[in-house]
C-alpha cells in the first residue's frame, strides 16, 4: 500500500498537469535496479510529478513496477497507461538563507499616466527597475542616492 493516498479528484489534476509531461526515467530491460530508483527518487524531489517510460510488454510487471516504486519512494500511483506510469510526491520545502548583504533584483512595475483630457485612456508603462534604482513619483527611473564615506579632508575640518 503507498504511503500517500489521493482522491479520485486529486489524481484527476495530477493526471491533467501530467499530461504534457515528457518521460524523466526509463526502465529497461533489466527492470528496477537501484539506479533506477535512485533516478526516480531524484526525480520526485526536483519535480514532484514524473512520467516513467517502461520498456516491457508484459502488463503485470509494469503493475508490480508502479506499486513498488510508489511503495519504496513515498510517492502516489496516479496512472499507468501503456508503458508510462505517473508518480507523484509533494515536494519538500527549501530551506532559504537570508543574506543581509544582498539587494534587491530587478522588478516590473507598471506606471500609469492618466490624460489631462477626461475622456482619454491612461497611458500604461511597464518598467523594470533595479537593485540600485528607484521610481520617482513622476514615474521616471534614477539611481539610489549611496551613502559616500567622507573624505579624509572633510573629516579633518570637521574635527
Amino acid at each position: 500500500m503507498p504511503a500517500i493516498q489521493l482522491t479520485p479528484a486529486e489524481r484527476k489534476v495530477h493526471r491533467a498537469e501530467a499530461h504534457h509531461l515528457d518521460p524523466i526515467v526509463m526502465v529497461g530491460g533489466d527492470g528496477l535496479t537501484p539506479a533506477v530508483k535512485k533516478e526516480a527518487d531524484a526525480a520526485l524531489k526536483a519535480h514532484g510529478l514524473i512520467k516513467i517510460r517502461v520498456f516491457s510488454d508484459d502488463r503485470l510487471a509494469r503493475d508490480a513496477m508502479l506499486r513498488e516504486l510508489a511503495e519504496e519512494l513515498d510517492a502516489a500511483p496516479i496512472q499507468h497507461i501503456g508503458k508510462l506510469l505517473v508518480l507523484w510526491r509533494p515536494k519538500a520545502e527549501k530551506e532559504r538563507v537570508v543574506d543581509e548583504d544582498r539587494m534587491p533584483g530587478p522588478r516590473d512595475v507598471k506606471i500609469v499616466k492618466y490624460s489631462k483630457r477626461g475622456g482619454q485612456r491612461p497611458e500604461i508603462k511597464t518598467l523594470r527597475v533595479l537593485g540600485n534604482q528607484r521610481l520617482t513619483p513622476g514615474g521616471t527611473i534614477k539611481r539610489a542616492k549611496a551613502k559616500r564615506p567622507l573624505s579624509v579632508k572633510k573629516r579633518n575640518q570637521a574635527d
